[in-house]
């Protein structure tokens, strides 16, 4: 089917089952909480995530006291967080271990995947290829109803006997295996979320190829579309080792098979009966499969949002869009064969692990091409900082810090001093906090007029943004220092650490500037809700930019268009000479 005839296919579909007149007379349930409408989807998923990635926030700030004044009871909460993790107010090792484990399941799966794939994906994509909604709206609502229970029954072992899941997001066998019953509720809400992901990749896939409105061919795409294509894929193929070694895990806790349970293990002094000879390596191949991936998952949205950020406000075209396509596709493909450099550690062979390091080194050239052709498009801009150009601006930096401390780790020789230490700790947040997070920052403020018709205020949004930048800085560069000093990550009493007194003194600029970061989070969240109703209101196009959702009204109606609009050039078309404008929106016919 071409695009022209799926669109037409699919605006007849929409018309004729589940168009304007039908939505119209929709219940309040079927609009708002069982919608099949895209927009309504992603807008159920931002908020969702948002509430996640603010609580998994707030399991942070609560380690980080412990390792600020380890002797001291948590102040306000101390009382209320149960015997599972506290004695007379003061965080235990089990209870450090279980806020630990917690954090990075939460802010990986059901925060910045989310929002990045299921709140931005799903709201902009079909706006941004023409579409009335995505292939599928059932399955669409199907995978927010399936990622929403699994979010919660996580959150749901918090209260069950022995505390939440306190064997690290990795969820490593042997130890996960004999863990408190948490360790269960970890793995039934693993296995939710990533059926929910699993179905909405393959939403995206068909979406992006089958619903394309006329003249937009693949090459005149926008990068945040390539980018969230690219992701659906990486999805599609990498989640489903996990989720079955997810099921097999699981059978290892409630039906008494070793899948991952080695013979001849001494628990609590008692010989552990175990079936058979299970491998607690396997598991981590099998969740590394989908884990190195995944960290592109979480980087190539934000690339995507980044690009559309900056070639808006620099008013010229991205240099080398298509190289970016090649190098997002090239980085897909890489990110399958590098899993194994996360177990160095495991004493596999030097052929093996060469192997590893090489393909390691290599996936970092598509990630160089996509950082320097977004910061060659800023050469001879005239740039407009606003206060989502901020955000993106600053991400820039942060990833290629992210990504540069990252090349120690792929060698097999710095890898084995500096694994398990602090430094891995700041490497990969600097990745996901000044790198991710701000490119998520700089999508909403975006993207925020397109959804609701206002504007947010631009000076509340500079007080967020200088703030974030400093204070996010102060928790995670320091890291560096403290893994290269020894300081071990995971260890909750920081005076058993190597060169305690410096690390200490570090440790406590971290912690002070964690709970700074949270405070300036309260602007953004004024913000984002004052502005929701009464925001300076927004025209159709604000940032006069180039893409289809700017050809919808602000906010768009179920079903986006009045009529699939017909694309005439390419996403990037800025400042062309001998035009009456700086911006050609792909939407509207150039006069002759």
């Amino acid at each position: 089917m071409s695009t022209h005839a799926a669109a037409q296919a699919h605006a007849g579909h929409d018309q004729h089952g589940s168009g304007h007149d039908h939505h119209a007379h929709s219940s309040w349930w079927r609009t708002y909480v069982f919608s099949t409408d895209h927009k309504t989807i992603g807008i159920q998923y931002t908020i969702t995530a948002l509430c996640f990635l603010a609580f998994g926030f707030g399991l942070m700030l609560i380690m980080r006291w412990q390792l600020a004044y380890p002797s001291d009871p948590i102040p306000l909460i101390g009382g209320l967080l149960g015997k599972s993790l506290v004695e007379s107010g003061v965080l235990t090792g089990q209870g450090y271990n279980a806020l630990g484990a917690m954090h990075g399941t939460i802010m990986v799966f059901m925060a910045i995947v989310p929002l990045a794939v299921g709140g931005f994906g799903n709201y902009v994509v079909p706006l941004m290829v023409g579409a009335q909604d995505m292939a599928f709206p059932r399955l669409n609502m199907a995978s927010y109803w399936v990622f929403l229970p699994g979010g919660l029954i996580m959150l749901a072992s918090f209260f069950m006997p022995g505390g939440p899941a306190a064997s690290g997001w990795t969820s490593y066998p042997p130890l996960s295996n004999i863990a408190t019953m948490g360790q269960t509720a970890w793995l039934i809400g693993m296995i939710f979320l990533i059926t929910s992901s699993l179905l909405g990749s393959v939403n995206f896939i068909v979406t992006i190829v089958q619903l394309r409105a006329p003249g937009l061919s693949m090459f005149r795409l926008p990068f945040f579309v390539w980018a969230q294509f690219v992701t659906a894929f990486l999805l599609l193929l990498a989640f489903p080792p996990l989720e079955a070694a997810g099921v097999l895990q699981l059978m290892d806790r409630v039906a008494g098979t070793s899948f991952f349970m080695p013979q001849g293990l001494v628990v609590s002094q008692k010989l552990h009966e175990a079936v058979g000879g299970g491998s607690p390596l396997l598991w981590q191949h099998l969740f590394w499969f989908l884990a190195h991936p995944e960290v592109y998952v979480l980087i190539l949205p934000a690339l995507g949002i980044v690009s559309e950020v900056i070639a808006a406000n620099t008013r010229k075209p991205l240099w080398g869009y298509k190289s970016l396509v090649y190098a997002a596709l090239f980085l897909g493909f890489m990110s399958f064969i590098v899993w194994a450099h996360h177990m160095f550690m495991t004493g596999m062979g030097t052929t093996l692990s060469t192997f590893f390091q090489i393909t390691t080194m290599i996936i970092s050239i598509p990630s160089v091409i996509v950082l320097t052709a977004l910061i060659i498009s800023y050469h001879g801009a005239s740039i407009r900082y606003s206060v989502p150009m901020l955000f993106a601006t600053a991400f820039l930096p942060m990833f290629a810090i992210g990504g540069l401390t990252g090349l120690p780790l792929g060698l097999t020789a710095s890898d084995i001093h500096l694994h398990d230490t602090y430094y891995v700790i700041g490497h990969f947040h600097y990745v996901v906090a000044p790198g991710t997070i701000f490119a998520m920052f700089a999508g909403i403020y975006h993207w925020f007029p397109k959804v609701t018709g206002r504007m947010m205020n631009r000076t509340l949004g500079l007080i967020h943004f200088w703030f974030s930048f400093i204070f996010i800085n102060g928790v995670f560069m320091p890291m560096f220092f403290m893994g290269m000093a020894g300081a071990l990550r995971r260890q909750y009493d920081p005076e058993a650490q190597l060169h305690a007194e410096t690390v200490q003194g570090l440790s406590r600029m971290v912690s002070y500037s964690a709970w700074c970061l949270a405070a300036v989070q309260i602007p953004f969240v004024i913000n984002f809700f004052r502005s929701i109703w009464s925001g300076q209101p927004a025209s159709q196009n604000p940032w006069q930019a180039t893409t289809l959702e700017w050809a919808a009204p602000s906010p768009p109606p179920h079903g986006n268009f009045a009529q699939v609009p017909t694309v005439h050039c390419g996403p990037y078309e800025y400042s062309v000479p001998g035009e009456r404008r700086d911006f050609c929106p792909q939407f509207e016919a150039r006069e002759a």
